[in-house]
């Protein structure tokens, strides 16, 4: 889910400091969305203001446009709920990689599983299996779809540029992204690419918006401004940065940046 595991301990000690503080409401609302034809996907334009909770009880008092939340842990009602107060709603899910907590984790073959990204009860997946997944992934897409979600945030989708466990190839994932982007699609989601920068020239005309990791800290940010050009928002966020140290350029790339913490509770500060 994030990049680079090995600094969790050491960043969550560095960001203890913030536990006190509220989350963060200086979002303009409501958001004047344009009005949706019937069958038109929702496509989230540059600088747009956003939320990214996964963790915790989910605070829907925070005045973003768009939240982005666990696609299994939030109910139907809870989206609802924010769709009725003019919000926008991302459903995450991992794509890329297997978790054990999931409570369809079952259903994946033990011998897609490969080594651990990092997380706790997380297993890179093989992607080349397609005809196996395909179906996995679809029916957590219906659950986003009958939730009343508006899009997907497909997480783990650059396991060919990590130590997977698997001989995957840059083709193997242009071919599993570009399906992941078709099993949104055809249930009239919007979908993200998550992270996997190399390849954003291939993807950008595939997917809605990107959602990106820490392309400041690593000095990547750039790389995505092809999301940009075409219309489309890049939901950024850092986590060992403070809002000083990248919202001036982050504004100057029309990114929808925040600061939040690792374990992406509500708390964050945003550069809006």
């Amino acid at each position: 889910m994030k990049r680079f595991a090995t600094v969790l301990v050491a960043a969550l000690l560095l960001l203890t400091a913030c536990t006190a503080q509220p989350p963060d409401d200086s979002e303009d609302e409501p958001y004047p969305w344009p009005e949706q034809a019937p069958g038109e996907l929702w496509r989230p334009p540059p600088g747009v203001g956003w939320q990214w909770q996964l963790t915790g009880k989910l605070d829907t008092s925070v005045k973003a446009p768009v939240y982005d939340v666990d696609g299994f842990t939030t109910t139907k009602e809870q989206v609802a709920a924010l769709k009725k107060a003019g919000r926008k709603t991302i459903c995450y899910l991992s794509t890329g990689a297997w978790e054990d907590f999931r409570p369809d984790a079952d259903a994946f073959p033990k011998t897609m599983l490969g080594q651990g990204n990092g997380w706790e009860g997380e297993r890179w997946l093989d992607i080349r299996r397609l005809t196996e997944l395909e179906p996995l992934i679809a029916r957590r897409f219906d659950m986003c779809r009958d939730k009343g979600f508006d899009a997907v945030e497909p997480d783990n989708m650059d396991g060919y540029r990590n130590t997977s466990g698997f001989p995957l190839t840059a083709e193997d994932q242009l071919r599993y992204n570009r399906l992941i982007a078709k099993l949104a699609h055809d249930r009239g989601l919007a979908v993200g690419l998550k992270n996997d920068l190399d390849q954003i020239p291939q993807l950008v005309g595939d997917f809605d918006f990107a959602v990106n990791e820490q392309c400041a800290q690593y000095d990547e940010c750039e790389e995505l401004t092809p999301f940009i050009d075409a219309g489309k928002a890049v939901f950024h966020v850092e986590y060992e940065l403070g809002t000083d140290r990248f919202c001036t350029r982050s504004r100057e790339l029309k990114l929808s940046s925040l600061q939040k913490r690792y374990d992406l509770d509500a708390w964050r500060r945003s550069c809006r």
